[in-house]
């Protein structure tokens, strides 16, 4: 095991360092695991956290009392109003859940895995019953619906070989993307805003900016930065990154 590196710019996190506990431990064993990468979702604060559910698991319906977004990294992963037929998305798709909005999750595969990012409030589960409308619609975007842009189409891409899949919000704002670095990529993620990024598919070594350090990147590891800087990258094979951003930032 890796020790995390977290200092006051930056923080990088290996997937072998991850430290698990129980998402709801009023169920025991029945809960799905629950790892905080970044926040407390305990605490009234933004969070991003990892999520696993064994084969076979289905909620009951139910709310959340805040929106949330959710990325499959493993498995296959269904999240639905409770009468919709199950469309399982594979590792690279992508949700968003609107507060207050009834619904099912459900896991198909036989190890399955997500990311989950809420943008403030505790991460609570609720009855169906409370159900209310925020106004919001949910989204359900599959791996395989994706579109994605390269260098000739977006200015935040230097290397001519990446390509960029937007999410949400606005690259001059808060944002969300899928960034993805080819075999070989050898290169940089440079950003003058707070950046968050969680490995998705692939493998990489990592380093911050000038230092020595290189960290192995695989599937939910976890890098982020608060201030100026680079985010050195060595793609050992295809690499598929949630990049959030609260600004614009570069893939050199």
């Amino acid at each position: 095991m890796t020790l995390p590196v977290m200092a006051n710019d930056h923080t990088v996190i290996s997937t072998d360092n991850i430290d698990w506990g129980m998402l709801n431990p009023a169920r025991g064993d029945a809960s799905p695991k629950a790892a905080d990468l970044w926040g407390d979702r305990t605490k009234d604060v933004a969070t991003g956290m990892l999520v696993k559910f064994n084969k076979g698991f289905s909620s009951p319906p139910h709310i959340h009392n805040i929106t949330y977004r959710g990325i499959v990294i493993e498995g296959l992963m269904h999240n639905d109003d409770p009468s919709a037929d199950n469309m399982w998305m594979p590792s690279g798709s992508f949700w968003i859940q609107p507060a207050g909005e009834n619904h099912i999750t459900s896991a198909n595969a036989q190890e399955n895995l997500i990311y989950l990012e809420i943008d403030s409030s505790s991460y609570l589960v609720k009855p169906a019953d409370q159900a209310f409308d925020n106004g919001e619609r949910p989204i359900n975007i599959s791996e395989n619906n994706l579109f994605w842009l390269n260098a000739d189409d977006a200015t935040w891409l230097k290397a001519g070989n990446a390509q960029i899949s937007y999410l949400w919000g606005k690259p001059d704002a808060a944002n969300g993307s899928f960034v993805k670095l080819p075999a070989g990529f050898k290169g940089t993620i440079e950003s003058d805003n707070a950046l968050k990024a969680v490995v998705v598919k692939g493998s990489a070594t990592y380093q911050w900016d000038n230092q020595k350090t290189l960290t192995a990147l695989t599937p939910s590891s976890f890098f982020s930065s608060d201030t100026q800087g680079k985010h050195v990258i060595n793609a050992k094979t295809e690499v598929v990154l949630y990049v959030n951003s609260t600004g614009s930032f570069n893939v050199k």
